[in-house]
Parts: structure tokens; C-alpha cells; sequence
């Protein structure tokens, strides 16, 4: 193999499609995958690639810094892309304190495992530490989040990302330790776990169920497809300049009541019944605490720098999503139910 790349969280949403990208584009490459398997990791997002000879699964929390460090140690690997993280801005208002042994001692311990197995020889090696566009704060109805905003983070989630991105920096700038960083907006697309907007409404929809909305609806994000994500991370990770940071955003903004209405009726045309169906359902619900009104990214750098851009339009991404969950809702009934996490007993354990 000429290179060996530790991707953590591999087994979640975004991970499973950086894992797949990876293992797929550079068969020469030794991915290997260190997932803790808490309730967003589910190894059967991977079942068509696990039994590869160029993948490995460990199962690993990077909050237990001796185990972290053995893995490094037994894989040696040439790059890390983290993506690990504790990351729904509701479960960190409930508890702030498992978002900061994740986000923040978990991103330390992987910092620091790397350190020492480089033992100060960098030379052809990379840790990508992936973070969220929520860490600028909010935005008024105007404006743009660029690489120099100031950091601005209003939930326990994206502080706890904010002070992860800010080790990583120090570690750059300390050690002169290589490392490159994206900030992403709002991920969607397939094996998205059904906590989030645009999957929480499509299994809502196949169940009769009432579709949150915070708020008057009106609170906006910048939408990015997953798989678009994945190969903006390969382009950063071969080809981002050191101790530098990359916007990826997909250039779609949409406001949530806008974004839910197109849903629906999207998928009223997809099972084929009377417009308004699915519009039904929508339920305004009070705010949530803390709520930043409005995400927007300017990716103009990794555009010009990369050659990154979108591949798909909102409307062309969210059409692939509904189809795939419609064509996979035997995996979506499981991850609300909870028993995909048998898989890893069955299929690691005997």
C-alpha cells in the first residue's frame, strides 16, 4: 500500500461517504476506519466496500486516549481525516459535556497520537480536521461566512467545534504540525441519520407524522450534497496548503419552510398522490435556544484554489436523497428503531 489514512468517524453520515470515496478512488491506499458506533454509526452505510482488502474497521472512542494512541501505533498511518464529533446542535443542548470529551479531548487525543508516532517528521503527512460552517455564528440577511470570519459559536455544539478547530491551529502553529481544515455547511443526502431536517421529514412523511419547523420557518441554511462533501475533503486533503482553512458550501440557500415545501412536494410526485399531501403535516414547534438565523458560505477559495464546485443542484441532490430513502426504507425503519445497531454484533462479533 503507499499510504495509510486513519478516517474517524467513518461509520456516520458524512464519514461512510469520505470512507467509500477513498477506498474506491485509491485502491492503493489502506484506509482504515475508527468508529466508536454510538447511535449515528452504522457499518452497514459500508456494506458494499467492507470486505476490501485495502479497508479495516477498528472500532475505537477517541475519547480513550491509550487506545487512540495504540491504534496509530499498530497502523501507522501517513494521514488522518477527523471527522468524528458528536454533532446535533438539540442532543448538545441536553448534554454540552459529551460534545466536549468528543469534540474536544477526542480531536487532542488524535492530535497527540499522531504527534508522537511522526516524532516530528511530517514530511508526506496530513491531519485533516473537518469542523462546520456553525463555529462563524450567525448571519443577518446579507453576507457571506469567509475563511477570515471571526469565530462566533452560540450552541455547545459549535463551541465545542470552534475550540477543536482552535487546538488544531495551535498545533500548527506550535509544533508546525501539517494540517488543513474545512468548515462545510449543512450536509444532506443518503444514510443520513433521522434526527436531522431533511431525513427527520422524509420518514415523518412515511409515517403520517406532523413535520417539525422551529419557529416562522424562516431560518436559513446553505445546503451541501454528501457526496460533493467527500470529494471536496479528497481534494483538501491531497491538495489544501498547510496550516490552512477551506469553506466547502454547496451555493444553495434555502429557508427551512421553503426547503420542507419543495420536500413535499417532491415527494408527493415520487408516490405519485395529490399535491399538498405531505404539506399537511408541517407543524410549527417553539424555537430552540440559541437558534443563529442564517448560515451562508463562500467557497470562492476552494473554488479557485481546488477546482472544487458543486456537481448537483439543491433540487437534483434532494431528488437523489428521496429516492434513495424510498428505495432504502427497510434502513430507515432500522435506524429509528435502533436495530441497525445489531450490525456490528452480527457482522464483527459472530
Amino acid at each position: 500500500m503507499k499510504k495509510t489514512i486513519i478516517i474517524t468517524g467513518g461509520a456516520g453520515f458524512i464519514g461512510s461517504h469520505v470512507v467509500r470515496e477513498f477506498v474506491l478512488k485509491y485502491p492503493g491506499y489502506h484506509i482504515v476506519n475508527l468508529d466508536a458506533l454510538t447511535y449515528a454509526g452504522n457499518l452497514a452505510n459500508l456494506k458494499d466496500i467492507e470486505n476490501l482488502t485495502n479497508y479495516t474497521f477498528v472500532k475505537v472512542d477517541i475519547t480513550d486516549a491509550e487506545k487512540v494512541l495504540s491504534t496509530f501505533r499498530e497502523y501507522q498511518p501517513d494521514g488522518v481525516i477527523h471527522l468524528a464529533a458528536e454533532s446535533h446542535v438539540d442532543r448538545s443542548i441536553a448534554d454540552p459535556l459529551a460534545f466536549v470529551m468528543t469534540n474536544v479531548i477526542g480531536t487532542v487525543n488524535l492530535l497527540n497520537a499522531a504527534k508522537i508516532i511522526w516524532e516530528g517528521n511530517f514530511e508526506g503527512k496530513r491531519f485533516h480536521h473537518v469542523s462546520t460552517d456553525e463555529v462563524y455564528g450567525t448571519l443577518g440577511e446579507t453576507g457571506l461566512f469567509t475563511e477570515e470570519t471571526s469565530y462566533d459559536p452560540h450552541s455547545p455544539y459549535s463551541a465545542s467545534k470552534a475550540s477543536s478547530d482552535h487546538f488544531v491551529r495551535a498545533y500548527h502553529d506550535t509544533y508546525d504540525f501539517p494540517v488543513v481544515l474545512t468548515n462545510c455547511s449543512n450536509n444532506y443526502g443518503p444514510n443520513h441519520f433521522p434526527e436531522k431536517l431533511i431525513p427527520l421529514c422524509i420518514h415523518n412523511i412515511l409515517n403520517n407524522r406532523p413535520l417539525p419547523i422551529y419557529g416562522d420557518g424562516k431560518f436559513t441554511r446553505d445546503w451541501l450534497f454528501v457526496i460533493d462533501h467527500a470529494k471536496a475533503i479528497d481534494l483538501v486533503f491531497h491538495d489544501g496548503k498547510l496550516g490552512e482553512s477551506y469553506n466547502v458550501g454547496g451555493f444553495n440557500e434555502w429557508q427551512n419552510i421553503d426547503l420542507v415545501n419543495e420536500l413535499c412536494k417532491q415527494v408527493d410526485e415520487k408516490l405519485k398522490r395529490p399535491q399538498g399531501t405531505a404539506a399537511k403535516l408541517i407543524t410549527f414547534v417553539k424555537d430552540r435556544p440559541g437558534h443563529d438565523f442564517r448560515y451562508a458560505i463562500d467557497a470562492s477559495k476552494i473554488n479557485k484554489e481546488l477546482g472544487y464546485q458543486p456537481s448537483v443542484t439543491f433540487e437534483e441532490g434532494l431528488s437523489k436523497t428521496i429516492d434513495w430513502y424510498l428505495s432504502n426504507q427497510d434502513w430507515l425503519d432500522q435506524v429509528a428503531s435502533g436495530e441497525y445497531q445489531n450490525y456490528y454484533q452480527k457482522q464483527y462479533q459472530g
